[in-house]
């Protein structure tokens, strides 16, 4: 069957993609920004993106490709098939760090994911899942999702929510953390939400992100029956940027509708 040979692709182009870039770590980097001095890219970002595009390109030349770095096509749709990549997401983390950091791949058939995998290439951890047939952290099937409450909640945000200037109802967001157990930042939205998937926390927050950040990890998450739309409660755009909220089922309504419902979002 062609997609359980797309899987099986995916996964194990992840894999080697992952060993290049652990082989990277006593290696100078070539760290450049884009759109401010906070927004980085290294060559080793580039170079990972190039990896993927050329095994698609290969093996399946009619599929289309979304790239965080700019290698793949220019998409006005999201017909026929789509691999949409973040080759590594949290790329501060990456050159900060050399952890925390993971490489995202959502892939779509006319605009329903089918496949996500969010690889934690540091801690070796593979999420994955296949439309109807479950999601798993390596080889380990990942439960269905249980309902969760606020007062017990873990939830993680990122942190330029309270940032004036950005123009968000930002003081909406004060009763939500002071309402739940704990809040974290990780800062990598592939992994918050793979962490949402995995039960590490229960719901985590952003603002404007892009479809490559948050395409991989949506199809884990809603294969164990979580939930993912943007800050309205409104299904994302795999072609823009969006807000998003990503939760618990039963969690994801409470918070909508209890402590963002009147935000401009």
């Amino acid at each position: 069957m062609i997609w359980e040979t797309i899987y099986s692709h995916a996964m194990e182009w992840v894999k080697e993609a992952g060993k290049n870039i652990r082989q990277s770590f006593d290696k100078t980097l070539d760290i450049q920004t884009k759109s401010n001095q906070n927004d980085l890219v290294t060559n080793i970002d580039k170079e990972t993106e190039q990896f993927i595009i050329r095994k698609i390109k290969e093996h399946y030349p009619n599929h289309k490709i979304m790239g965080e770095e700019g290698f793949g096509d220019e998409l006005v749709s999201l017909e026929g098939i789509v691999w949409i990549i973040d080759p590594i997401d949290g790329t501060m983390n990456f050159v900060h760090q050399q952890r925390n950091f993971a490489i995202s791949i959502g892939v779509y058939e006319n605009g329903v994911g089918m496949i996500g995998i969010v690889y934690d290439v540091v801690h070796d951890e593979m999420y994955h899942a296949f439309k109807g047939r479950g999601a798993y952290l390596n080889d380990k099937k990942m439960p269905k999702l249980e309902t969760a409450s606020i007062s017990e909640a873990i939830i993680a945000l990122n942190a330029t929510w309270v940032m004036p200037n950005h123009r968000i109802d930002h003081h909406l967001m004060i009763p939500l953390v002071r309402d739940a157990r704990g809040t974290r930042s990780y800062g990598t939205a592939a992994l918050e939400m793979v962490y949402v998937a995995a039960g590490r926390v229960d719901a985590y927050i952003s603002l404007r992100l892009s479809p490559w950040d948050f395409a991989g990890g949506a199809v884990i998450v809603e294969e164990l029956g979580g939930i993912v739309t943007n800050l309205r409660g409104e299904k994302l755009n795999y072609l823009n940027k969006d807000s998003l909220l990503v939760a618990k089922p039963g969690l994801h309504k409470t918070i909508i509708e209890e402590y963002l419902k009147n935000g401009e979002w």
